[in-house]
Order: structure tokens, then sequence, then C-alpha cells
């Protein structure tokens, strides 16, 4: 048993390993040129957020090395009550959580701040391709497609009445899995119409999309009646199903964001669909984003000698706004290299899930790479001013002890399922 725990030990992609170490150690230099003042620039201060990262990234490499000493079937056999334990600490909240900016979403446990959004996602995941990877699975049966999509939603449901929809919306990524695992490619059409209502209720308001929706479906009936297209029988049937969840749709929309939403979220997404100009409130914290990172040129300012970092324009540079650090004192050619690795991590991914044996291990390898694929394209589409600020972060770059375990303890038991695909007959 021994020798064989070491093969498996031998077997973990060292690939992996070190794209993670690099973008830990690039991520913290990042936060520490972000975080440190005069008054403040010993390495170990523990009292600044740079050395606290510093306890957080050691406490998560030795998560990293336990992960891969456990065996590799607890995951799969455990997925179910490490859900449920997931979604028991997200239900805690609302009894014992923490309120900070508005949204209660943390524990404080003797000082310390743990935000079980981060981990929910590795619980969701294991459950899902616990799930997924059962024989009797078929996504085409309603029953199963409804399986897979309750498991997403309870926590959906559960972090956006915190309330914080930003983290809530990383689930959304999880429907490029669904695709991958057999989920007819009309779900997707039905994903992008749904995104396309919903931006378009907020800018046009509920009473003209539904107006608009209407003169679309009765002229659509009308083309097919005359063509001859509809059967009277069981076309009518379905076209009114689909024109009365898209009215449906479109008042949830309006409800959600008026009366779910909080007013900073509502104003975000008024700033960035322009339906109001703000570069000193709501959408100053953007605007500061995308002057820091212009200001960096081709090349960059040069490690610590970003002015506009170190004067602090950008409020919470070391979390959510990361990405402007890096644009500003490493420039356009350090920007892409960040970005390439990223997506050099998520193409690693998607090529090792391919290669899975288990289909459990396939389909949580999936669930990391949409999940690590949302949440670098949203943050920094956030910081250059393509996303509204939802509060998403940058995985392994912002600061933040639960958000670094959580992305750590998902990619490192993707590690360890990879690493003991061999012994799987």
């Amino acid at each position: 048993m021994r020798n064989q725990r070491l093969n498996i030990f031998a077997q973990v992609d060292v690939t992996l390993v070190i794209l993670y170490l690099f973008l830990v150690l690039f991520g913290w230099m990042n936060i520490y040129a972000a975080s440190q003042t005069e008054n403040h620039q010993e390495v170990l201060d523990f009292g600044m957020r740079y050395g606290k990262q510093i306890l957080w990234i050691g406490l998560g490499l030795v998560m990293g090395v336990f992960i891969l000493f456990v065996d590799s079937f607890f995951y799969e056999k455990f997925a179910a009550f490490i859900y449920i334990g997931c979604m028991l600490s997200l239900m805690g909240l609302f009894v014992f959580g923490k309120n900070i900016n508005g949204a209660t979403s943390w524990y404080n446990i003797g000082g310390l701040g743990l935000q079980p959004t981060e981990f929910a996602k590795t619980g969701t995941l294991l459950a899902l391709a616990r799930l997924l990877s059962d024989k009797q699975f078929n996504f085409s049966l309603i029953k199963d497609k409804a399986k897979a999509f309750v498991i997403i939603c309870v926590p959906a449901v559960l972090i956006t009445l915190q309330p914080d929809p930003g983290s809530a919306l990383v689930y959304v990524s999880l429907i490029l899995l669904f695709y991958r695992e057999g989920l007819h490619p009309r779900i997707m059409v039905i994903g992008t119409l749904a995104i396309v209502l919903f931006l378009t209720t907020l800018v046009f308001g509920y009473i003209t999309v539904m107006v608009a929706v209407s003169l679309i479906t009765i002229l659509l009936v009308l083309y097919l009646v005359r063509t001859k297209k509809m059967s009277l029988r069981f076309d009518w049937g379905k076209m009114l199903a689909v024109f009365s969840a898209a009215q449906v749709y479109v008042f949830s929309v309006y409800y959600l964001f008026h009366y779910i939403f909080k007013q900073r979220h509502r104003d975000r997404f008024n700033v960035l669909l322009g339906l109001s100009e703000d570069t000193s409130d709501i959408g100053y914290n953007t605007y500061q984003s995308i002057k820091t990172i212009v200001s960096g040129g081709l090349t960059g300012k040069g490690y610590l000698q970003g002015d506009r970092t170190q004067g602090k324009f950008v409020p919470e540079q070391d979390t959510d706004y990361i990405f402007s650090t890096v644009g500003e004192e490493w420039g356009f050619l350090g920007s892409c290299l960040v970005i390439g690795l990223f997506l050099f991590l998520i193409l690693r991914l998607l090529y090792l899930s391919e290669k899975q044996k288990s289909k459990f291990s396939r389909a949580f390898g999936y669930g990391v790479a949409s999940v690590f694929f949302f949440h670098v394209l949203i943050n920094i589409g956030m910081v250059i001013g393509l996303f509204p600020t939802i509060g998403i972060p940058l995985p392994f770059f912002s600061y933040g002890g639960s958000s670094l375990w959580g992305f750590t303890i998902m990619l490192f038991i993707f590690i360890k399922l990879d690493a003991s695909k061999n012994y799987i007959l």
C-alpha cells in the first residue's frame, strides 16, 4: 500500500503544480505591491495583507499536500456528504454570518474571516461529477436534467439571498460541463437568449421587452402558418409554452433587479450599460482601474514603481482589482503573460480531463476548468470595464484566504484524481 501511494504521488502532473506555484507567487508579488506602504514594507509583517497572504499560501500548500495523500475514491464516495456540508455552511450564514459591505457572506472565527461561498464551488462540482458519472444518468431525461440543475440552483439561490449575486453567477459557467456530458446544444441557445433578454430588460424596461416578445411571437406564428410549417395539434402548444416562459422570465428579471439586488448592484449595471455615468462614486473603481492599466503602457513602469498603485488610486486594489496592478507595473506584455498562463492552466485541465478513465474525474475536471475560466474572464473584464463590479476574485491573485484555499482545494483534488487514473480499472 505504501509503495502504491508513493507511485500515485509520482504520477502528479508537474505542469499543473508548477503553474499553480508560479501563479500564487506572482499573485503574492502583486498583492505586496498593492498593499505595502512606506511605513510597512517588511515582507513578514503579518499585520499587513501581504503578510497574512503568506500565511494563507503556506496553509494552502499544506492543504494541497494533504489532498494528495487522501485516497482518490474518497472524493467520489463522499461527494454527497461534502455537498450537503457546504450547503449547511451557506445556510448557517443567515444565523451566524457576519455582514460585510452589505452581504452576510462571512463567518468570523477567532478574528479570521471565512467565506463558505468559496468552498461551496468544490462541493457542488463533486456532487455534479458524482451524479453525471452515474451509469443510470441520461441528460435526455427531464428528471435527470432537473437533478443536475437543482444541484447548482441550491447554492446559487443561497448565495444570492446573502445577497451576493455576483458570486452566484459563477454557477452559470457549469453549463459548459453539462454540454460536455451530453446536454443538448439548444440549452446553450436558450441560455444565450436568456442573457439577451436580461440585458434588454434592464436597458428598455420589462414592459417594452414584453411587448417586443409578443410582437416577435405573433410574426413568427404568422410566418409558420403561412409556410405551413406549424402543426395545429402540437406546435401551437409548444409556442404558447415558450411565449409564456419568456414573459415570466422577463418579469422575474425586473423583480430580481429592483427588489432582490441591492442599490449598489443596480448602480453598477446602470453604469456598465450606459444608463448612467459615474466616475466619482459607484463607477470610481473601474474608472481608476482603467487609467491605472493604461498608464502601464507596453512594458510597465517596473515592479514597485507604479505611482498610481503606490498612491492608492484604486480602492481595494489588492482584491477584486489586483489585475490593475499587473497592468501598471508589468504593462501590456505582463498582462498578456498572466492571461496566457491562466489560459494554459485551463487548457491543461481540459486536456487532462479528456484523458481520464473515470467519468467522475472527467466531469470534475471540466467543472474546475469552467469555474477558472469564468473567474478569469469576469474579473479581468470587470477591471477593464467590460463587466460590472460584482466581487469575483482573480484566482491565486486576489487577496484572501478563503478564495486561495477554495481554488487550491479544487485544483488539487483534480490533480489527485488525475494522478490516480492509472489505478482505475
